[in-house]
């Protein structure tokens, strides 16, 4: 079977989806990947695969632009011949499943990894911008099968009837390498407490400054690190002068991209990400949580999904400062409880959130949607 996954960035594919491809080709499927061209392109192509440019403009609105983009997509599509599209990625899934359904291609699988920052609560143009796209998803989606990371998103599609209920699956997240990801001891010193992720507002990192500045004042003894970089193309993130503004006080740490994210890991006591973006579920909680690390983030879709409160982490209200503090506070101050809540992190992360677990759940889906295809 010919099978081609499309996404907005190379990197998504690398980090992501990269195991989901090794896994179809190993059982001899031809894997093709599609997406736009950036550093991760020849790593994809290194690991043995074929690997398609398509120029994709992430914020572009410009109807002529679009509309020339999806006929490009319609032409790939008649000259790849796939048996099976998976779409990954808000562009990729609509425009991706008007492209198969104008040429007739009945096995989409689309995979909402998220609602991202048009669904986070805003008003104007965000507003109408959420209208038009649920729209446009109500469109295309209802002859593919969708797989959602968390309940709240399904429900969500479901309850606007944007997708088919027998199409709807939930698969959470996008698995964690346990073999790669494990759990390491505390290290020595003065706790460290880091945010991972993309420096967005939505992903609470003001929050996160605010509550780090509150305990410092209190005289609460730790360090606070921000690892990763702002995302130009998102208009929530952070820019490159607050970030060094906030380093130069001293009250955070911005320790930048990591691509040794097990490495980070071991070097801190707690993980937080006080996340109120429409998260899937955020892989760099998954991956806390195998490296046994408690966790503190807000009981928000796709956030509570990997954490439960008392069990392998902290749940504090979205944008609620002193909650977070607090929280954050507790485990600072509780070596004991850190541990515990690490240790049953890594078996949740073992038996809910593995690779294997999820590239199987995966085919499951690749073969109900061929199964029915096949039938008609």
């Amino acid at each position: 079977m010919k099978i081609l996954l499309f996404a907005n960035t190379d990197w998504y594919l690398y980090n992501f989806r990269l195991a989901l491809a090794q896994a179809l080709q190993r059982r001899g499927d031809e894997v093709v990947l599609v997406s736009p061209e950036g550093a991760y392109a020849e790593r994809l192509q290194q690991a043995g695969f074929r690997w398609v440019c398509f120029p994709l403009a992430q914020r572009g609105l410009n109807p002529l632009v679009e509309f020339l983009t999806i006929l490009r997509l319609v032409r790939l599509y008649r000259r790849e011949k796939p048996d099976l599209l998976q779409h990954f990625t808000v562009k990729c899934v609509l425009y991706g499943s008007l492209a198969a359904r104008l040429l007739g291609i009945r096995s989409v699988v689309n995979s909402l990894t998220g609602l991202g920052f048009v669904f986070t609560q805003g008003k104007g143009a965000r507003r109408w911008l959420r209208g038009g796209i649920k729209a446009f998803y109500r469109l295309v989606l209802r002859r593919t099968w969708v797989i959602f990371q968390n309940p709240d998103d399904r429900n969500m599609f479901l309850q606007s009837h944007l997708v088919t209920p027998g199409r709807a699956a939930l698969i959470r997240g996008s698995g964690v390498d346990c073999s790669h990801f494990i759990p390491t001891p505390e290290p020595d010193g003065v706790p460290v407490v880091i945010l991972p992720g993309r420096l967005l507002w939505d992903k609470g990192v003001g929050e996160f400054v605010a509550a780090a500045r509150q305990l410092q004042a209190d005289g609460l003894c730790a360090r606070f690190a921000l690892v990763g970089e702002s995302d130009p193309q998102n208009p929530a993130a952070v820019p490159l002068v607050q970030l060094q503004a906030w380093e130069k006080t001293g009250v955070i740490e911005w320790w930048g991209w990591r691509e040794d994210m097990a490495a980070v890991y071991a070097q801190a006591h707690i993980v937080c990400l006080p996340s109120f973006y429409r998260e899937g579920v955020p892989k760099t909680l998954i991956e806390a949580a195998a490296c046994g690390r408690p966790i503190v983030t807000c009981d928000v879709a796709g956030c509570r999904e990997i954490v439960r409160s008392g069990e392998n982490g902290l749940l504090v209200p979205a944008r609620a400062i002193p909650a977070l503090a607090a929280a954050l506070k507790q485990l600072i101050q509780e070596p004991g409880l850190r541990h515990a809540l690490g240790r049953r992190g890594r078996k949740i992360a073992e038996e809910e959130f593995s690779m294997e677990l999820v590239i199987s759940q995966t085919l499951q889906v690749y073969h109900s949607a061929g199964e029915v295809e096949a039938e008609r």
